[in-house]
């Protein structure tokens, strides 16, 4: 049974891969500008993983990714937890009060729809 939620090991060639998959060739230069925001300074931790978390909760938007991003420069760990681990974040309380094989099921759920996400291929590209 799962009782500590899973992080996810992932590279800049991960951000790479998913930025092709989510953007248009023609935004992906400024995706990366933006991207780049976060790991310039050196209290920013965990960059891809942020960066991953950002581009998960963007969904393809280069406004919401903007938005993303300076959520992730105030406190990183609030787009981690919502890109990670939303069904925690929506079902657990705080208190994390609830019984052990409900807690194991969001966080199975949760990494699970993590980790489909981050391995979708991309839709080919039309001619």
């Amino acid at each position: 049974m799962i009782d500590s939620q899973p992080i996810p090991d992932v590279t800049n060639a991960d951000v790479d891969r998913v930025v092709a998959r989510e953007f248009p060739a023609e935004q992906r230069a400024r995706v990366w500008s933006v991207l780049r925001e976060y790991g310039s300074e050196k209290w920013h931790p965990e960059v891809d993983r942020v960066r991953l978390a950002a581009l998960k909760l963007a969904a393809g938007n280069l406004e919401r990714l903007r938005l993303q991003i300076g959520v992730a420069k105030m406190d990183f760990r609030d787009i981690i937890a919502a890109a990670e681990y939303p069904g925690y974040m929506e079902h657990i309380p705080p208190s994390g009060d609830v019984p052990s094989h409900k807690r194991a099921r969001v966080i199975r759920d949760d990494w699970e729809q993590y980790e489909q996400w981050l391995t979708r291929h991309a839709p080919p590209e039309e001619s």
